[in-house]
């Protein structure tokens, strides 16, 4: 595969996409150093600062060789949504395109790049007085119990969030308290289809096989580059109840490093929740226009 030759033909912006483990990083790295671009993340663990091994985030060499964009940019505990990015990321893409280079975006939080390219759909603002009776009942009875609620009022937006992902499920659940219509429902009408940019979406092409042992390579290095030791320090720093330590991959090693899972266990936990993840990731895609490349 020649990224030199690429068709970018009528695209302002080059998007890489893929399910975890896919290259996605790679890809994005050899097309900028081909094109004169620079990347900007699409990755809501990446965002944030110290969050560094278990998010693969992008190498000091590699950030040396090209420029990136909306990495470290977040402190641990600051919030940072859909709309929040997109409003920062469509400020890096005019900035790269002033300058006469190629914007890459790349990342695996699909929902940030839908909302960079196409938007989002209008919904009330936050309540704190919702959002705490949230944090209430999630403290109280576990987040499964939000999402089951979240799972009566609006089954189709509660089938394409984790049980776990308290942010997004307690957002579409305030919506609906808020309006009486299921935030999933407000979002179909929206359509997502009028672009703000005119993109292109690349991938790299993968068998089901092939993207498992992907997987599990990317467990082993993520450990033996000092997962564990990561997620040890930032709870030592007070940010053992950060959003991104809910992420796939953080949850499974706090968990063992609070007692929970064995130490024999955490591989194979991780492989089991990335691979769960990386399927939520291809349905996302599903319906996308992206070019897949084989390797």
């Amino acid at each position: 595969m020649d990224v030199g030759e690429i068709d970018l033909a009528g695209a302002d912006i080059a998007v890489v996409v893929g399910p975890t483990a896919s290259g996605k990083s790679d890809l994005a790295l050899a097309l900028a150093e081909a094109r004169g671009g620079e990347i900007i993340g699409a990755d809501s663990v990446q965002v944030y600062r110290l969050f560094d091994v278990g998010s693969g985030k992008p190498s000091t060499d590699d950030r040396e060789k090209v420029r990136h964009h909306l990495v470290d940019v977040a402190d641990p505990l600051e919030p940072m949504d859909a709309a929040s990015y997109a409003a920062r990321a469509s400020d890096a893409v005019n900035d790269v395109l002033r300058r006469g280079k190629l914007p890459i975006v790349c990342g695996g939080t699909f929902l940030w790049v839908r909302a960079l390219l196409y938007g989002l759909s209008e919904a009330p603002p936050a309540d704190p007085a919702i959002r705490r009776r949230h944090a209430s009942l999630a403290q109280e009875e576990g987040r499964a119990a939000l999402h089951a609620q979240l799972a009566a009022v609006d089954p189709s937006g509660a089938a394409r969030l984790e049980p776990n992902d308290f942010v997004r499920v307690s957002r579409a659940l305030e919506v609906f308290e808020l309006t009486g219509r299921p935030l999933s429902q407000l979002q179909s009408e929206h359509g997502f289809r009028e672009p703000r940019f005119k993109a292109r979406l690349f991938g790299i092409r993968w068998t089901a096989d092939e993207l498992v042992a992907r997987i599990a390579k990317r467990t082993e290095r993520l450990l033996a580059a000092g997962f564990v030791e990561e997620v040890v320090e930032l709870i030592r720093l007070g940010y053992r109840d950060a959003r991104a330590m809910s992420s796939v991959g953080y949850r499974q090693v706090l968990d063992c490093v609070e007692g929970r899972l064995a130490q024999g266990e955490l591989a194979p936990a991780i492989n089991r929740a990335t691979k769960v993840f990386a399927r939520r990731q291809r349905t996302w895609l599903r319906d996308e226009p992206v070019t897949w490349l084989d390797v």
